[in-house]
């Protein structure tokens, strides 16, 4: 097979729909371009938003995207945990939901620097195999812990049963590691901010063209500029 094409190169900013897996977009993206393509980060086929998509020779700036910091609004269901923190597993408590005196209380231990077991419903792999293939299968098995930073963890609005919330963290946290803590699961959940970039500059993958690419100088004046002392 011959090596993907090199051009056009340059980063898109895809609004990811509910429904696919952020695989699935780059590659609606790669049969568009014909070229290499990569990413800066995925979503969970139940989230939508920021996609960051890589094509051409701009794939090898994955690096200095991928810790970005994220930004998320996440409504988040107080009422049942499910098996993968999440609208896709299966219910597995109900309860009463916390006031929200008690809310403000969990969500205030929730700022700043944190540690929170990884979802068993992730990809991280344990022993060698995919997490989310062994809670599939119903094996049991401790999660390792991930250390994180949550910037701002602020109420948007609160029903008595869901609390939406809008989320800052550092790279690689995971919201449904938030919301199990919370006591819920993650109903919906939609990337808003990845760095410097923002989903409303973002296109839908149906609607994306070549002339869509960013150069990738200009991405990374971006994001060296977002990170510069005072950004």
């Amino acid at each position: 097979m011959p090596p993907r094409a090199l051009e056009p190169a340059g980063v898109a900013l895809v609004d990811k729909p509910s429904g696919p897996s952020s695989f699935a977009v780059v590659a609606q993206i790669r049969r568009l371009t014909g070229a290499r393509t990569g990413h800066a980060g995925t979503l969970d086929p139940f989230a939508t938003g920021l996609l960051l998509v890589l094509s051409g020779r701009a794939t090898k700036i994955a690096p200095w995207l991928v810790g970005l910091d994220k930004r998320y609004r996440a409504e988040i269901d107080l009422t049942s945990r499910t098996s993968t923190g999440d609208p896709e597993g299966e219910v597995v408590e109900r309860h009463s939901s916390p006031s929200e005196g008690e809310l403000e209380a969990l969500l205030e231990g929730l700022r700043g620097e944190i540690e929170l077991p990884i979802p068993a419903a992730s990809a991280v792999k344990i022993g060698g195999e995919r997490a989310y293939r062994l809670a599939r299968r119903g094996v049991e098995v401790e999660m390792p812990v991930r250390r994180s930073r949550v910037h701002a963890l602020d109420v948007i609005a609160y029903t008595g049963e869901k609390v939406t919330l809008d989320v800052h963290v550092s790279s690689g946290t995971y919201i449904r590691s938030l919301a199990i803590a919370l006591g819920g699961h993650c109903a919906t959940l939609r990337r808003t901010e990845v760095g410097p970039f923002v989903v409303d500059d973002a296109v839908a993958p149906e609607a994306f063209t070549a002339e869509r690419l960013l150069p990738e100088a200009q991405i990374l004046e971006r994001v060296e500029a977002a990170r510069a002392p005072g950004a």
